[in-house]
């Protein structure tokens, strides 16, 4: 078996010699620990300081996380499980449900001599990291998930009908049957189908990939992942009764998943940062490494951020009213969804929520001198200026010329998708905004994108 794989990998390296299969740091340790839920999970770690564990998706193993895992070593110790049946993991017969997942990745942790730690997980990593920190919320300092649903959190429903995710139910002795020495056709149809740029991952990525599920019995044991996703979605309803309370950052892919991701995680915590790595699909450690390793550096090393919905009126009632003595701004900047992102912009949510379904209002106040590049909005959007005089203008790059001045009382839309641009002069301006979420915020500059790590504003 080892020496099918070898030769698989090897030829894969031979046959594109300017390209090399992913790799963690050789300095890493490696290990196989026990599981008493009936596992044996390989680990590798290595680096020193505080401890972040990395949990991998499907179509890939714990090799994926090489971009990640050799920046972070510098100052933090870094555990890399291979989940149960993926790489050099045993691959048991059952245990494939996301709640014995997390007991095998805390039993690895707990055998290393570890206990809190941050976690960083993507695809049905996510799945499994978001059981580990319901199961052992105290255990987790540091939530980031990546780029993938969870089974049973909304809008769960309405991913299933999505035909994109025709593999979610494709398992199964037949399923095996079918893909048995083809197991580079299949995930190639995978890989095509979520990426943003078609040459990632690489041909030699690819290659090695599909050689780890090509062992006896890793079809099996990857297929089962998806198998469990009904008593998944059972343990997460009972999971989403306790909120996460623990810093979470969700990561969507704008070719993906994109400002989905926090929608998701906000139904099961507290604290959310959305971030959406422009330009990428769902591979994000192959298409934007280096962006995403540096916002995955500035959440686990930065200050704790309160991300949570700001907002002073009462949701047990529709009925509202707020004099404009009555709209209680945060004291400093918290931009949140549905804004432009700049960290100056204080917002109040009037009535429902930018990040979920249905109708929403916001009140943003926007200080002197702020310029705004060229962005857009998911959703349709309509706006009233309540204070101040707002300038804004229509189009692909920001134009002075077509800026409009739009005093208090001013009315102007900011349909779909539509690009548009907006500045304020010599004194602050406060609109409010009613749209119908989810809604997000698109930069046709991802440079000019406030929210990207290293980004001043």
């Amino acid at each position: 078996m080892i020496r099918r794989f070898l030769a698989v990998c090897l030829f894969a390296v031979g046959t594109v010699s300017s390209q090399t299969p992913p790799s963690l740091p050789s300095s890493f340790h490696a290990k196989t620990i026990h599981s008493p839920e009936g596992a044996d999970i390989f680990v590798r770690w290595g680096g020193s300081g505080p401890v972040v564990v990395l949990i991998h998706g499907y179509a890939e193993n714990s090799d994926s996380w090489a971009p990640l895992a050799a920046d972070l070593m510098k100052d933090h110790t870094v555990v890399v499980p291979d989940l149960r049946g993926i790489g050099r993991s045993s691959e048991p017969a059952a245990g494939y449900d996301k709640k014995t997942q997390a007991k095998d990745i805390r039993a690895v942790v707990t055998s290393l001599g570890y206990d809190k730690t941050s976690v960083v997980a993507h695809d049905i990593g996510n799945m499994v990291a978001y059981a580990y920190a319901a199961i052992y919320p105290d255990k987790v300092e540091r939530l980031v998930v990546m780029d993938a649903p969870i089974p049973g959190i909304d809008p769960w429903n309405e991913i299933l009908l999505n035909p994109g995710v025709w593999h979610f139910n494709f398992h199964g002795p037949d399923a095996e049957r079918l893909v048995a020495g083809r197991e580079r056709i299949y995930f190639d149809r995978i890989w095509n189908d979520f990426t943003g740029d078609p040459g990632k991952p690489d041909e030699a990525t690819r290659n090695f990939f599909a050689a780890t599920y090509a062992q006896p019995g890793g079809m099996r044991a990857g297929f089962a992942q998806f198998a469990t996703f009904s008593q998944d979605a059972k343990d997460n309803k009972v999971f989403e009764q306790m909120k996460l309370t623990m810093p979470v950052m969700a990561v969507g892919g704008e070719k993906s998943f994109g400002a989905l991701q926090a929608v998701i995680m906000r139904h099961v915590a507290i604290n959310v940062q959305e971030e959406v790595v422009a330009g990428s699909g769902h591979w994000l450690m192959e298409e934007r490494p280096a962006y995403t390793v540096a916002l995955i550096r500035k959440f686990l090393d930065g200050p704790v951020v309160d991300h949570t919905v700001a907002g002073n009126a009462s949701h047990d009632s529709n009925e509202e009213r707020f004099t404009p003595a009555e709209y209680k701004f945060p004291q400093m900047g918290n931009p949140g969804t549905g804004s432009s992102g700049i960290s100056g912009i204080e917002t109040v949510v009037l009535k429902g929520n930018p990040d979920q379904a249905g109708l929403y209002t916001i009140m943003l106040r926007v200080p002197a001198h702020t310029r705004i590049a060229v962005h857009s909005h998911r959703d349709d959007r309509v706006a009233t200026v309540i204070s101040g005089t707002w300038h804004i203008g229509y189009g692909d790059q920001f134009d002075e010329a077509k800026l409009k001045a739009l005093p208090p009382g001013s009315f102007y839309t900011e349909p779909p998708s539509r690009n548009h641009f907006a500045e304020t002069r010599d004194e602050a301006v406060v609109v409010q905004i009613t749209g119908f979420g989810p809604s997000s915020t698109q930069y046709v500059d991802a440079t000019q994108d406030p929210r990207r790590p290293g980004k001043s504003n």
